[in-house]
């Protein structure tokens, strides 16, 4: 099966990579395709957009997902604007440095990150499926790895690390991302 990444992140095409180059044969984004407005207020409904407007463009199955840390104390944000919380042009380290600032002081940090992956078909047909992690938020940054919010937040079953403090492949075994494309993978591999 081929299967054209929605993204252009390299991050995130390292990640999608690592987790489904052995299954299918992943494409990159087409040149020509600006990025995707995520207008949706859900992780699924962004996804969805992104998907649906690659498969429209190069005429083959596409893979995309989307990703929202939600932290309790705050109600669920940033949730779906995770990658925008500091703003449309913000830094990762914007976006970290705008939590911890709303942070600041509070002691329950609890936190929960969702990925929501999709393969959208040209004949209009999809496979969904969501990974998520508990875990909380760091007082402060910490690791040289990942990208995001990976030097802030604390996965339960991390051993105390924070992502950016993990390998690759020790992030992958316990992260949302790895969780919802493990059960993407799961999911082609019982399509006809």
């Amino acid at each position: 099966m081929r299967l054209v990444l929605a993204t252009a992140n390299p991050d995130k095409v390292r990640e999608i990579t690592a987790l489904l180059g052995d299954v299918v044969e992943l494409l990159a984004r087409p040149p020509g395709v600006g990025d995707v407005e995520e207008t949706e207020d859900t992780l699924v409904g962004n996804a969805r957009l992104k998907a649906q407007a690659i498969a429209a463009a190069s005429g083959e199955a596409a893979v995309a997902d989307d990703t929202g840390l939600e932290v309790d104390v705050l109600d669920g944000r940033p949730g779906v604007y995770a990658a925008r919380y500091a703003g449309e042009s913000a830094t990762y380290a914007d976006n970290v440095a705008k939590l911890l600032s709303e942070l600041d002081g509070v002691e329950d940090r609890k936190a929960r990150f969702r990925t929501v992956a999709i393969v959208v078909f040209p004949d209009g047909r999809e496979v969904v499926a969501e990974g998520s992690v508990r875990g909380f938020i760091a007082i402060d940054p910490r690791g040289e790895r990942g990208f995001g919010y990976d030097p802030v937040f604390v996965p339960v079953d991390g051993g105390g690390r924070t992502y950016a403090e993990m390998s690759l492949a020790e992030k992958q075994a316990v992260s949302h991302r790895g969780r919802a494309f493990r059960a993407l993978a799961a999911q082609l591999d019982q399509l006809p």
